[in-house]
């Protein structure tokens, strides 16, 4: 499959699409148990990340969609480590004996595919080699699908998918949290941060809502309070559900872009 380069056009899209990602309601739970589940498993993705420069929370979002997450399959495709991988790519690892640990297996599959230290792994290049991991066969044939490996359980997807190799249904559904959506999550849980993602510098601000950690029945004071949690999104390096709690870490995000926390708020 063809690899589309890695411009200034890709690099500011995927930051967009990043940056407004809302992870649909009906799926924050199941967003959160995986990420519950993906953290049992840092100090072993670590560990990679060690060997290989390759940032962990990029091996465990892989993981999960290579693997369902099990240290007894293949990084690569989800064969056992039992033996040498069957699908493709087939025949990995090509050195040593199985059973493979899954170090090594995971090892092998991100240097076959190039991965290592020199990469850019900033915000953008992180998501770019997210997709180029899975292939670029949503961009390249329907680009009126935005990737589900990627946007799958947020507003940036509906519906489109590949059901079977080769075999495209507009109407199907992933069922599987997309690897960018977990890492928008990771963020607004200050699990990971970008290190490309600067400090703002405001130019304006919207109207200020009191510091609460419930959230308001009046549908107006909701909406205000969304509204600034959707402007503070529009800030690099600023991850915010919007879920219409003025609470810790949108005062936080608040004090990070003007300087104070939002009134009310006990730290003020």
């Amino acid at each position: 499959m063809p690899i589309i380069p890695f411009t200034d056009a890709l690099r500011k899209e995927y930051e967009n699409l990043f940056n407004s990602c809302i992870i649909r309601s009906e799926r924050i739970s199941d967003v959160d148990y995986t990420i519950t589940k993906l953290q049992t498993g840092e100090d072993r993705y670590k560990n990679v990340s060690e060997s290989t420069g390759i940032p962990w929370s990029f091996i465990a979002v892989i993981h999960n969609m290579e693997a369902g997450l099990s240290f007894n399959k293949h990084l690569h495709n989800g064969d056992p480590l039992t033996a040498r991988t069957v699908q493709v790519p087939a025949g990995r690892p090509k050195t040593g004996n199985p059973p493979f640990t899954w170090e090594e297996s995971a090892t092998d599959a991100l240097t076959q595919k190039g991965l290592n230290a020199g990469i850019d792994w900033s915000l953008s290049g992180t998501l770019y080699q997210l997709e180029r991991y899975n292939g670029f066969g949503y961009r390249l044939y329907h680009p009126h699908v935005l990737t589900p490996y990627l946007w799958a359980f947020s507003n940036q997807y509906t519906s489109g998918k590949y059901v079977a190799d080769g075999t495209w249904s507009d109407v199907a559904v992933s069922r599987q949290c997309g690897s960018a959506v977990l890492l928008r999550r990771m963020a607004e849980m200050k699990i990971i941060e970008f290190d490309d993602q600067p400090a703002p510098q405001p130019d304006t601000t919207p109207l200020v809502v009191n510091y609460s950690m419930d959230k308001s029945t009046d549908s107006s004071v909701l909406k205000r309070v969304e509204d600034l949690q959707q402007w503070l999104n529009t800030f690099p390096g600023i991850f915010i559900k919007p879920d219409g709690v003025p609470g810790n870490r949108t005062s936080d995000a608040y004090k990070s872009v003007t300087g104070s926390y939002l009134p009310g708020d006990p730290r003020a």
